[in-house]
């Protein structure tokens, strides 16, 4: 299926009032896929995931790829007011959704983890990548003394969305620099978070509550989550270590983690073809 981002994209305004804008294809009688952006500045539904969008969709499935509230096309929301598993919930049945994979990435997995748990009759599959718990748990990899490497350079493109600190982030984000790290994406990236300053703001005032989103993952619930789980992480990602994946694989009982070579925090776009091959293979045979 060939898919652009006008022919997909699209708008609804949730019970709660929230605006948001989310990218669709398949039929929409098939099994629901929602795929769940990270937390850049400039990312959206889109940018995450245009190179997944049409093949899963291909593979027969309906594809749901929203902008969560705060980032891209959707609703402003300060991060300590954000709720992003009542967002997800809302939309799911806005959209008259009764059950669907979840499929996140970074912010997006932390998301999903945390409605598995919050709401396991909605969902059939839960997909993450580069997986993110929060704070909360001693790291055995990662720095003792705050975020991450590629966090830190995270912050600092919400804080001056320029093309040079866009290059920092894709570069930081992906194994393969050269193939990523070009101008014309940069520049795309800082010009998409440019267009909202709103987004950007709320983010670096919401520092001090624990951004992206101030709602963490209960720990001691990951042994209840029985759907059939899927984890994927980069081994050379430096944002967030693949040692979060591992825990995820201890604890929750029907899981299996496929770590990848040469890749970073984006497997969904460094090795969108593997990608698309692991998640469309998962959905249909478990």
């Amino acid at each position: 299926m060939t898919v652009t981002q006008q022919s997909t994209a699209r708008e609804i305004t949730l019970p709660s009032g929230t605006q948001i804008r989310y990218y669709e294809a398949g039929e929409a009688s098939a099994a629901t896929v929602v795929l769940l952006h990270g937390s850049g500045p400039g990312a959206t539904g889109w940018s995450n995931f245009s190179g997944n969008i049409g093949a899963i969709a291909d593979a027969g499935f309906h594809v749901v790829a929203p902008d969560m509230p705060g980032w891209g096309g959707s609703s402003a929301v300060a991060t300590i007011d954000m709720d992003h598993d009542r967002d997800l919930f809302e939309l799911l049945d806005a959209l008259g959704i009764e059950r669907a994979a979840l499929v996140g990435n970074s912010m997006g997995a932390h998301t999903a983890v945390r409605f598995a748990t919050l709401h396991p009759e909605r969902l059939t599959h839960l997909v993450t990548m580069g997986a993110s718990l929060g704070r909360g748990q001693a790291s055995l990899f990662g720095p003792g003394d705050g975020p991450s490497e590629g966090l830190k350079v995270l912050v600092r493109a919400y804080k001056d969305a320029s093309p040079e600190n866009m290059k920092a982030l894709v570069e930081i984000m992906t194994y393969d620099k050269e193939r990523f790290a070009t101008p014309e994406l940069t520049g795309a990236r800082s010009a998409a978070a440019l267009e909202r300053p709103d987004h950007l703001a709320n983010y670096v005032e919401g520092l001090a509550h624990g951004a992206p989103i101030p709602i963490k993952v209960d720990r001691a619930k990951l042994p209840e989550i029985a759907v059939p789980t899927l984890l994927i992480h980069g081994k050379d990602d430096r944002v967030l270590h693949f040692e979060v994946s591992l825990n995820l694989l201890a604890n929750i009982p029907n899981s299996r983690l496929v770590l990848l070579n040469r890749c970073g925090h984006w497997a969904m776009i460094e090795h969108a073809d593997e990608f698309n091959r692991l998640v469309v293979d998962f959905l249909s045979h478990n």
